[in-house]
């Protein structure tokens, strides 16, 4: 059979379980959309190729499958350089395949339309890993390897680039390869897991420290908490792994002062798929955060392992296979885990100042009023209050772009993307003002792919956060008061539902008519008066 190259790589693509693409098609991209048209994939197309590589992220961690975005050369990989930075941060699995100039043109600066000096040389600093494909019999080890990275180790984005010569070219010789079966999951030895067992039997204030890397193993991490009555204490990313109403979960940040006074009484820590970054365990710089416990340590990526804080017993693998080995070999024991992690609670509450509070319990609200809702944030104030001490019904219940890589722009476009993998539960969008404002072209991908995502405007016109920084440091305010739109006015404009909210009493039933609508909608909430009861 003969397929041009681009109609070949749709067909690898749906082998591997490719569901969504996400690009905006350019000239030097138009060959990869030659076979489309005949194939499963859903095409969807974002305003900016920044909101193409969070969308794909929003859709990763709603699915645990890659997202996958066509970028076309030059701009369109630079512009998606902010989106792949932010998933390789926070090891989310994304697959960029993007165009190249011609073959014979690579390196030489001739002025070709879109020429970056050195554009593999700009990939290699962002992803894990990038092929430049001079050959089309080259790519099936390249796909075989990207998928290889997404299952088989610590996931990241991959790039893999295609000259236009090669995109135009034909193929009769290679052979799609059959559906994609993932990786078997990897467990070490069961020697090391007894060690592990036997530190775990000879503890009596065990804590769970969990992670993004966690994610997808919830079943396995409730069954070695319960067994080994240990409180679990979760990152940003491992949110939701327990319920909210769990004995014992502790869903608070380890940067607060009780959680690290909490941990610093454990006599050994079993840390799930967490990376100790400063983000989540020094989110204020002072470098005071200390582990004295003994610690078995489980991670995907080995190296890993052994960065930040190195661990006692060390246990390469995926989280849900090393979780269920160690219940398994967990004798169920009383070490009075739900006391301990409710006074745990009770002490990350008392750290929390008033408005800190009063913002966690809006989130509360909004969890409430709609269950099993994923919340995707941008960097904003509600944000970080609720990455301090928020629980969210479900694991990938709550996830954000305020730590890692930091950027803002991020919130409207993975929430369209979470939508997108996740249909059957509410979405909710909580963007600042000036974050939004990086974003706003989104509405419209939005309403283009029918996508009913709640979004929530936190506006304090202007970058708030920052602002209350500048002034705690005795700086005085620059730059962070912003000429905010009429955010419900240009929502109406795109055609979508909106209205503004000025009570917390309002919201629950704004959130109502939000959810029962089919479209997206837009809910504007005053900061002044939201905080004030004015």
């Amino acid at each position: 059979m003969t397929r041009s190259v681009g109609e070949y790589l749709v067909a690898c693509l749906e082998a591997y379980g490719v569901e969504i693409v996400f690009g905006i098609p350019g000239v030097h991209t138009v060959e990869l959309y030659r076979g489309l048209a005949d194939s499963q994939i859903r095409h969807v197309t974002p305003r900016h190729e920044q909101g193409a590589g969070f969308m794909a992220d929003g859709y990763a961690r709603a699915t645990g499958k890659p997202g996958v975005c066509w970028v076309i050369t030059g701009p369109g990989l630079t512009n998606i350089a902010t989106a792949v930075s932010q998933a390789r941060q926070d090891s989310i699995p994304m697959l960029v395949i993007s165009s190249a100039n011609r073959k014979g043109d690579l390196g030489r600066r001739t002025g070709a339309l879109h020429e970056l000096a050195d554009q593999r040389q700009v990939a290699q600093s962002l992803f894990v890993e990038t092929h430049r494909l001079l050959d089309v019999a080259e790519l099936p080890a390249a796909l075989a390897q990207a998928f290889a990275v997404f299952e088989g180790g610590r996931p990241g984005p991959v790039h893999i680039e295609l000259p236009l010569d090669l995109l135009s070219q034909s193929t009769t010789s290679l052979k799609v390869p059959p559906p994609h079966r993932r990786l078997p999951a990897v467990c070490p030895s069961g020697a090391s897991l007894d060690e592990a067992a036997a530190l775990m039997k000879a503890a009596r204030r065990p804590v769970i420290l969990a992670g993004g890397g966690a994610r997808f193993a919830a079943s396995a991490l409730r069954d070695l908490a319960e067994a080994l009555d240990a409180p679990v204490v979760t990152t940003v990313n491992g949110r939701g792994l327990l319920p909210p109403d769990h004995p014992l979960n502790v869903p608070a940040s380890p940067s607060l002062p009780s959680v690290r006074d909490f941990l610093s009484e454990a006599d050994l820590v079993v840390a799930a798929g967490t990376e100790f970054g400063p983000t989540d365990y020094d989110m204020y710089g002072d470098g005071r955060f200390v582990l004295d416990a003994k610690l078995i340590r489980i991670d995907i990526d080995p190296q890993q392992l052994f960065r930040n804080v190195v661990p006692d017993i060390a246990l390469p693998g995926e989280a849900a296979a090393i979780l269920s080995a160690l219940a398994e070999r967990t004798e169920a024991v009383s070490r009075e885990g739900a006391a301990r992690a409710s006074a745990a609670r009770a002490a990350a509450e008392a750290d929390l100042k008033p408005g800190m509070r009063q913002l966690v319990s809006i989130l509360d609200m909004i969890r409430t009023t709609l269950p099993r809702a994923r919340i995707v944030g941008d960097s904003t104030q509600a944000i970080y209050a609720g990455n301090l001490s928020f629980a969210p019904d479900e694991p990938g219940g709550w996830f954000n772009s305020a730590t890692g890589y930091g950027t803002l722009g991020y919130a409207l476009p993975a929430a369209i993307g979470a939508k997108i993998g996740a249909p059957d539960v509410p979405v909710v969008c909580l963007v600042g003002d000036g974050g939004l404002q990086f974003a706003l072209g989104e509405i419209g991908s939005a309403l283009d792919a029918g996508v009913p995502v709640i979004i929530l405007v936190w506006n304090n016109s202007g970058y708030g956060e920052i602002k209350s920084y500048m002034i705690e440091q005795a700086i005085e305010p620059a730059g962070v008061d912003l000429a905010t739109p009429d955010f419900v006015a240009l929502a109406e404009a795109y055609g979508i539902e909106a209205e503004r909210v000025e009570a917390e009493t309002a919201l629950q039933e704004a959130l109502w008519r939000a959810a029962g609508r089919r479209s997206p909608s837009l809910i504007e909430l005053v900061e002044d008066m939201i905080m004030t009861g004015r």
